[in-house]
């Protein structure tokens, strides 16, 4: 019987400590690599939307005319927007009453902000103010135009689907703070798909053609020009 001495002995429980510890030294590199494909990936940002999409897309851009002289000023206030409405979440209706929102499509800004300039640049093409302001502004005008947004949203109640555009407009002296007119405005644009795509450009038609309406609603109420 051959017995091992100490140092021949001493390898193969070397050798055997090597074979345990070698899994374990490699393991924390096995889990990095494995909690890549095992850990949820980020969802993706959502798609946003501009509800200006400028004038030369629009069925009912006109030629800005120029207005006359003596012709009286104007504030445009930034639009309110009613409960709902005021964020910038996409909605739609498949029931009465009742509103939801897209889970990976959003405005870029809530739609009442992303109104106000395109009120001013129809009001300005219409030719009946010398000059239109957006408030806040440090110049005074005779008049003012507030508006809240009461309604926008695609319906899908019917086929094709609708966006549905509801504003409420208010003209007022500015000195007096006296109402002149108000009216309702509702506008409706059959989209071309039953997608938020397809709504988003609906609700950009709709938008043109809501500040085409008011700019005519403000052009054909006698403003006097300010004193």
């Amino acid at each position: 019987m051959t017995l091992l001495s100490g140092a021949s002995a001493a390898v193969p429980t070397r050798r055997l400590r090597m074979a345990l510890l070698l899994p374990l030294m490699f393991l924390p590199l096995l889990l990095v690599a494995c909690s890549g494909t095992l850990l949820p990936k980020p969802a993706a940002p959502p798609a946003r939307f501009a509800l200006d999409a400028g004038p030369a897309t629009s069925t009912v851009a006109a030629t800005p005319r120029t207005p006359a002289a003596g012709a009286p000023s104007l504030t445009v206030e930034l639009p309110r927007a009613a409960p709902g409405y005021d964020s910038r979440r996409m909605l739609y209706q498949r029931r009465p009453q009742q509103l939801e929102a897209f889970a990976f499509n959003e405005w870029v800004e809530p739609p009442a902000q992303m109104l106000a300039p395109m009120l001013v640049r129809a009001l300005q093409g219409s030719g009946a103010f010398g000059a239109v302001l957006q408030a806040p502004s440090a110049g005074t005008t005779g008049w003012r135009l507030e508006t809240e947004l009461v309604r926008l949203h695609q319906d899908f109640g019917q086929r094709p689907s609708q966006v549905q555009l509801s504003l409420r407009a208010v003209l007022l002296n500015n000195r007096t703070r006296e109402a002149l007119a108000w009216r309702e405005f509702n506008i409706s644009v059959n989209a071309t798909g039953e997608d938020p795509v397809a709504g988003a450009a609906a609700a950009q038609e709709a938008a043109m053609q809501l500040a085409a309406a008011v700019a005519a609603f403000c052009a054909e109420q006698p403003l006097p020009a300010p004193r």
